[in-house]
């Protein structure tokens, strides 16, 4: 046979197969890559948030003198050179070519301070670059001094402005450093970093500021910070006398990092740490230190979950896709029936006709396929084998059915067939099976429900089971369907028949009596329904949840937190700041439990006012009852079971439990932490603002300079606008628009197909007086029960799944680390779904009776006579 000529007469058919192939190739190449730069980008986001300190990787060394101390800069260069070889692949494509090293002491007393103030020093490779001394000069040379008698080394040394002014650091001054193995210091400058913000501080955060600690079970502070001294002083600075470490940092470039390459970021890191320490020489007994894995954990984890869903609603595309295409094959092939049935009469061989079915068929989605294979390069995003694998299952799929449907239905010559015959009692094995893979999908969904997944999903990957799952409940749920949709039509075609108007009847009759192809759209409507309103769901609960979560970071439309106190006039400035509603004033600090060394954080605000400025939001605050004795609190979970006892603030106050609250919106969640009224204090010192309103945060900032000003929209932004998070949701909007697209052109497709069946009935109805608006009515009635049993089916699917699922997705990281799992009944978009599919069920109806009003009844009754 000739292809371009079959091809030519059933163009129409063959237009709409290439244009569904088109599509699908479009969308199940184009959407992986789509998704997988997201995901990339979302790795090097999280990469370069991260505090470098995290991110980088650090070789750490504690040298115990001798031939581990480092005396001059070139042997750190070297060491640095040394330690790139080691790593191994793919994590050396992840190294930035300049890195810097580092010695330091640590633990360093000052001389006669009771162990309360240490001042280190420290060596960076790189420092000249870094910072900008505002006052002195830099240090240059190491010399000697006399003290006590012995001579001890005089470093030249430069200290942070904070460390001057918080420890009484001036400059000018000299200190003896040690206990036993004595040095002396003299300040010659102060310096400030050149780019406060940039990641390298994270390294050396410990030189850049001054740091308060306070060990367990001791009342005073401890107070550390670390000089920088000159290249000359690493002639003098031994393991030998006193706690030295060494460090070089291998810094990441997170602009090269990909996610599929996050498991052997893993193992390389294990296998450099294991490298490092084999190595002889210098690096013996040092150490690895990096939270790399601990953040590639972190981004598995939502990334698991962003794949699992991904996995979810790409399968239901590529099924319901598969399905319309399989629909128009059916259709084409339908239009070749009368060809290749004189084909076989004439003598044609069966592998012939299956072949020109084949042929035909690839003409058609061939083009399409490639079209929209080449078009998916016009995405960004890496090519994963899904990309060249998804145009050749459907190309596959649509040539393997038109020439398994040809050679079943032209198996034998002139073999005679029944369209008019109500589909044979299906056999004991078919019911068995149908009935055991209802079973299966129930089980698998209650053992989802009751214990999870077998697997550690951001370790071990996706668990095949949380995949399987879905699709078996699918599947169950359109047998059922199709299963049970013949019942309540029969049901109704007996009502109908007791009542006068014949429309009813007739039309519900031949819906009841369905050729078998009139419900397989059950198989394609009900997953794109199902998968629908599943994709609604989720982005219902992830978005609600979103909003919660931005409400109890921030706590208020507005916040405003500052270190120092806000004075009055301030207050009174934001209050005049347009746009400002309401303000409530807090106290927030650090106090002292009872006379312990134990501390709690502490807030003291009106509960009262603040829940006013909380009207018609999502959070809701406790309220504080009035104590018989002392200051009414409420204290968290850690505090709970005091009763009345003492904390020190400005002064010693008396509180009194008079409730436990498990965390306070936009301030605590965990810990120990205390909630008073306002005016405890003698004279309430306000660092914090609670606003209202629509103030612009940079009006705010500029009447508050010292403060940090959050916003409820902000956080909100913050958690929206995350890669991953938008990814999921954007394509969860695309797969819900495609699938929608794919219902509607099902029913339309199951309408052409059975057109021709359906004309010579209406024509023999027509010459027994059946009216045009009758006929209308009664093609309506054949196509609506399929559409709406199957609506019904793929909204209950839908609006279960998220509950089958159960613990299997989560979704807490799209939504600000708030679980989501309550899941409200959302009906707009089934609704508007459905509503879709009668509009083009009945305006299909009225196409088709507007078209046959058009043909001659003579001719249709001919047409039917010779069949």
């Amino acid at each position: 046979m000739r292809l371009l000529l079959l091809a030519r007469v059933h163009l129409g058919a063959v237009a709409v197969l290439l244009l569904l192939t088109l599509s699908a190739c479009l969308l199940v190449s184009g959407l992986p890559r789509v998704m997988q730069a997201a995901f990339d980008q979302a790795l090097r986001e999280s990469l370069a948030t991260a505090p470098a300190q995290h991110a980088d990787l650090t070789a750490v060394l504690r040298s115990n003198g001798g031939d581990q101390d480092l005396r001059e800069p070139a042997l750190f260069q070297v060491q640095d050179e040394r330690l790139r070889t080691l790593v191994p692949a793919p994590l050396n494509g992840l190294l930035a070519p300049a890195g810097h090293a580092s010695a330091k002491t640590y633990n360093t007393p000052v001389y006669a301070s009771g162990g309360r103030t240490f001042v280190n020093l420290g060596w960076l490779s790189d420092g000249d670059r870094r910072v900008d001394w505002v006052e002195g000069r830099a240090p240059r040379e190491v010399s000697q001094m006399r003290w006590r008698g012995t001579t001890i080394p005089l470093f030249e040394v430069g200290v942070v402005g904070e460390a001057r002014d918080r420890m009484g650091l001036g400059l000018g001054e000299t200190k003896i450093l040690g206990e036993s193995d004595y040095a002396a210091i003299k300040i010659v400058g102060i310096f400030r970093a050149k780019d406060a913000a940039d990641r390298y501080w994270s390294h050396n955060g410990d030189i850049l500021n001054v740091r308060q600690v306070q060990q367990t079970g001791k009342l005073d502070l401890e107070w550390y910070t670390t000089a920088l001294i000159p290249d000359a002083a690493l002639t003098r600075l031994s393991g030998d006398d006193r706690n030295l470490s060494y460090q070089w940092v291998l810094p990441i470039d997170h602009r090269s990092a990909g996610a599929l390459d996050v498991p052997g970021y893993d193992a390389a890191v294990d296998e450099f740490e294991r490298l490092m320490r084999l190595q002889p020489g210098v690096y013996a007994g040092s150490t690895l230190s990096t939270g790399l894995p601990t953040l590639l954990g972190e981004f598995r984890t939502a990334l698991a979950t962003a794949q699992t869903i991904m996995f979810l609603v790409l399968g239901g595309l590529l099924v319901v896709s598969l399905g319309v295409i399989v629909l128009a094959v059916r259709l084409l092939t339908e239009r070749m029936d009368h060809g290749l049935t004189l084909t076989r009469a004439r003598g044609g061989s069966l592998p012939q006709v299956a072949g020109a079915a084949a042929g035909l068929t690839g003409l058609a989605v061939a083009p399409g396929a490639l079209a929209g294979y080449a078009l998916s390069y016009l995405f960004p995003g890496p090519m994963l084998p899904l990309v060249h694998l998804g145009p050749v299952v459907v190309v596959g799929t649509a040539v393997a059915f038109a020439a398994a449907r040809v050679a079943v239905t032209h198996r034998a010559p002139l073999h005679e067939r029944r369209d008019d015959v109500v589909a044979a009692r299906p056999s004991a094995r078919r019911i068995t099976l149908e009935v055991l893979v209802i079973g299966l999908a129930l089980a698998g969904a209650y053992l989802l429900r009751t214990r999870g997944l077998t697997t550690q999903v951001a370790q071990d990957g996706q668990d095949p089971f949380l995949l399987l799952v879905p699709l078996a409940l699918t599947l169950a749920a359109a047998l059922i369907t199709m299963r049970c949709y013949p019942y309540p039509l029969r049901l109704l075609v007996r009502l109908t028949a007791r009542t006068r108007p014949a429309v009813p009847f007739l039309g519900l009759t031949r819906a009841a009596r369905a050729r078998s192809f009139s419900v397989l759209p059950v198989l394609i409507l009900l997953p794109a329904l199902g998968v629908s309103v599943f994709a609604s769901v989720i982005s219902s609960g992830v978005a609600g949840t979103q909003g919660l979560a931005a409400w109890q970071s921030v706590g208020a439309p507005v916040k405003i937190t500052s270190e120092r106190e806000l004075p009055a006039d301030v207050v009174e400035r934001v209050r005049q700041v347009p746009g400002v509603t309401r303000v409530v004033p807090a106290q927030t600090a650090t106090v002292q439990v009872g006379h312990t060394a134990e501390r709690a954080e502490i807030i003291a605000v009106d509960l009262a006012r603040w829940r006013e400025l909380l009207t018609g939001t999502p959070i809701s605050l406790p309220s504080v009852p009035a104590a018989s004795s002392g200051i009414p609190a409420l204290v968290s979970q850690e505090l709970h079971g005091r009763g009345t006892f003492e904390i020190g603030w400005q002064s010693r106050l008396r509180i009194t439990t008079q409730g436990v609250i498990p965390a306070l919106p936009g301030f605590f969640t965990e810990g120990k932490f205390i909630v008073v009224p306002f005016d405890v204090n003698q004279r309430p010192v306000v660092n914090t603002l609670l606003i209202s309103g629509d103030a612009q945060e940079t009006a705010l900032a500029r009447v508050v300079p010292q403060g940090r000003v959050e916003s409820r929209a902000g956080a909100l932004a913050a958690i929206q606008h995350d890669p991953l998070t938008s990814t999921v949701s954007g394509t969860l909007l695309v797969v819900t628009v495609a699938l929608a697209g794919y219902a509607l052109v099902a029913v339309v497709i199951t309408l052409v197909i059975g057109a021709a069946d359906r004309a010579k009935a209406l024509s023999f109805l027509r010459t027994l007086g059946l009216s045009d608006r009758q006929a209308e009515r009664l093609t309506v009635l054949e196509i609506l029960p399929m559409i709406v049993v199957t609506a019904l089916a793929g909204l209950a699917l839908g609006l279960g799944l998220p509950a089958a699922l159960g613990p299997g997705v989560d979704l807490s990281a799209y939504a600000g680390g708030l679980p989501v799992g309550d899941y409200e009944l959302d009906l707009v978009t089934p609704t508007a779904l459905a509503a879709g599919l009668a509009v083009v069920a009945v305006l299909g109806a009225y196409a088709h009776t507007a078209i046959s009003r058009r043909r001659s009844l003579g001719a249709v009754l001919r047409v039917g006579d010779l069949t």
